[in-house]
């Protein structure tokens, strides 16, 4: 395992990348997805690792030995997944993530589920406004709903990226998952909306620290306090990559 760099780090990080290499930017194929996350949790940042996302259509190919950290893109249970992601509003006997508006969350909540909330993708028109990512962090607060995020969090803060790695690539300014994850659990621990698009909007990697607690400017949230907003509001993020997220924290001096 690696050397923590600090206590809040190790909250606000553990398990919360969920691989998802098979999807865009990536797309790699299903068997070399399925190797690089056989290497990465036997790995020194396997303590960062969450669960491996694949689509039902591609379910039958994934070998066994990964059942139980598999979510699954899927319409019905799927008896080898751990977690299921779908696109309306469902619950099954695992933990279920609805892709869903604003205005269902309500019945997200109702049917004992959890949120799912797009961030990004391969074109610019598809990275959501700070507004429209801080309207709905604080709507599954108000419900006490968990949610997770999923594409475009490839970068720690927020900044002009790439959208894939093409020649012809757009940019645009990518949500970053510390300002995201920070966001959450500033709110979760008494945070306003004003503080949260405030952190969303953050572009500044300095105006972040960790030790005992994670801080931002004149916020501080107790590493305590982070792990409990991980484990009952923010759980985890999907990413195409999981070694760009961690390279770009070395970066920072995060890890």
């Amino acid at each position: 395992m690696a050397r923590l760099a600090s206590p809040a780090i190790g909250a606000l990080l553990a398990n919360v990348i969920d691989y998802a290499g098979c999807f865009p930017p990536a797309s790699l194929p299903l068997q070399t997805a399925v190797e690089n996350y056989r290497e990465y949790r036997n790995g020194p940042f396997a303590w960062m690792l969450g669960r491996f996302v694949v689509s039902s259509k591609d379910l039958a190919a994934v070998p066994s030995d990964l059942d139980g950290a598999l979510t699954v893109i899927s319409t019905e249970d799927q008896p080898r997944a751990s977690a299921i992601e779908t696109q309306s509003v469902a619950h099954f006997a695992k933990p279920t993530y609805c892709e869903v508006a604003i205005g269902e969350l309500a019945a997200v909540h109702a049917a004992n589920s959890f949120a799912k909330l797009r961030t990004g993708g391969v074109a610019g028109s598809s990275v959501p406004p700070t507004e429209t990512v801080a309207d709905f962090i604080v709507s599954c607060a108000r419900f006490r709903l968990p949610f997770k995020a999923t594409a475009g969090l490839h970068h720690p803060i927020r900044s002009m990226q790439r959208l894939s790695n093409a020649a012809d690539s757009p940019t645009a300014c990518m949500h970053g998952f510390v300002n995201v994850l920070f966001a959450a659990c500033r709110l979760w621990t008494g945070g306003d909306e004003s503080v949260v698009r405030a952190i969303l909007e953050e572009t500044d990697p300095t105006a972040f620290r960790f030790d005992d607690a994670a801080h931002w400017r004149m916020h501080t949230v107790s590493a305590e306090d982070v792990e409990h907003a991980r484990r009952d509001f923010i759980h985890s993020f999907g990413s195409c990559s999981f070694t760009e997220p961690i390279e770009e924290l070395k970066q920072l001096a995060c890890l």
